[in-house]
């Protein structure tokens, strides 16, 4: 989880700095971390409409610059051809509905986080899929 958090500093959204990181076999696969894609302006740089229209957390996310760091995480094992089946993904966050269904999606067999997400459809897909989820507090 030490290894999550420093990844999550690597964050580029004005809202809430995510990490992820996946991992088989005791091996670090891919990592990723929230904010804007590849090559275009951060929010840091322009701001956040979330902010400005007063979007609260969990909702409209197609609203937002950023990707999420599940995201980035399952997009950066694919573009270096890396299997992600069967492995953990340990997060700083508990993953949202959208990344819920990417990592069901992928394979993954298990979620570590440490802060919780208010997110009740990811919760029951989550149990539905049989993936273990599990929160390891500081």
């Amino acid at each position: 989880m030490k290894i999550t958090e420093e990844v999550s500093t690597r964050s580029t959204c004005l809202r809430r700095q995510v990490g992820a990181v996946i991992v088989k076999d005791k091996r670090i696969l891919a990592t990723g971390y929230n904010g804007a894609p590849s090559g275009l302006k951060h929010c840091l740089e322009v701001g956040c409409i979330r902010e400005l229209q007063n979007i609260p957390s969990g909702e409209k996310h197609e609203l937002c610059r950023g990707l999420h760091a599940e995201q980035n995480a399952i997009i950066q094992a694919a573009l270096h051809g890396i299997k992600i089946g069967e492995a953990l993904l340990y997060t700083t966050h508990k993953p949202c509905i959208l990344c819920t269904k990417m990592l069901i999606n992928a394979g993954l067999k298990e979620i570590i986080y440490r802060d919780g997400y208010p997110d009740l459809m990811a919760d029951e897909m989550l149990k539905e899929a049989k993936i273990k989820i599990r929160q390891l507090r500081k």
